[in-house]
């Protein structure tokens, strides 16, 4: 598996978990800029939620979370104030980060409001 296909295999997890848990997927893989680019925008009821997926093959090397750095978190916020200014209805808005590991067995975390 390439980085590029544990990262897509991770957002379909991501996007089936979200799913389940009552949130209504709007947008995937969205780009605003070269380094703007938010993996899934979800409304959660009345709040639109912007998530950052990270995927990693184990927990060896630490959490995936550990890969949502300062600057990746301001790239994340400059795509989201974007997307509110292009989707102005929207009132309520938080940014949640979700890990995948895949293996020995496929592992979900999920933070709020990051």
């Amino acid at each position: 598996m390439t980085n590029i296909s544990i990262g897509k295999n991770g957002e379909e997890i991501a996007k089936n978990y979200l799913a389940k848990q009552g949130f209504k997927i709007l947008e995937t893989n969205r780009h605003f800029s070269k380094l703007s680019e938010i993996d899934i925008i979800a409304q959660d009821k009345d709040t639109l939620v912007f998530v950052e997926v990270k995927t990693r093959k184990t927990d060896i090397c630490g959490s995936p979370m550990e890969a949502i750095t300062k600057t990746k978190y301001n790239h994340i916020r400059q795509g989201l104030f974007i997307y509110l200014q292009e989707n102005p209805k929207y009132k309520k808005y938080r940014i949640d980060a979700i890990s995948v590991i895949l293996k020995p067995e496929v592992k979900i975390e999920h933070l709020k409001n990051i």
